[in-house]
């Protein structure tokens, strides 16, 4: 059986920004984790979530699939998603499955906030 090896604490930034700090592998056994913590960070009138991938150590076309799922239910709720600290082979993987186009990505955290507030 495979293990677990991801975690995704939540931190509100204000009263419209939370960001999910990810840490470990984002892949199909991460699921339950992963929407927890988007779960988590949707409470009360969250209209940007972010993500912080400063500790991603890996992801699969699974992980991608579980953030095409999280960006779905994101554009119902009319929530816009943010990412930051992806290293260049998965910014290049964001750009191949077209998902930056979604999900605009930031170097840093300090950048994003400075493009969104």
């Amino acid at each position: 059986m495979a293990t677990v090896n991801l975690e995704a604490d939540v931190r509100k930034l204000n009263d419209m920004i939370c960001i999910i700090d990810v840490k470990g592998e984002v892949t199909g056994f991460a699921e339950n984790i992963l929407m927890d913590a988007y779960t988590r960070a949707c409470s009360s009138d969250i209209k940007t979530i972010v993500f912080n991938f400063n500790g991603l150590d890996y992801m699969n076309s699974s992980g991608i699939g579980l953030l095409v799922t999280i960006l779905i239910r994101a554009q119902r709720q009319k929530q816009q998603l943010y990412a930051f600290g992806l290293s260049d082979h998965y910014k290049q993987i964001f750009k191949l499955t077209r998902l930056n186009e979604a999900i605009q990505v930031f170097q840093t955290e300090e950048d994003l906030l400075t493009a969104i507030q």
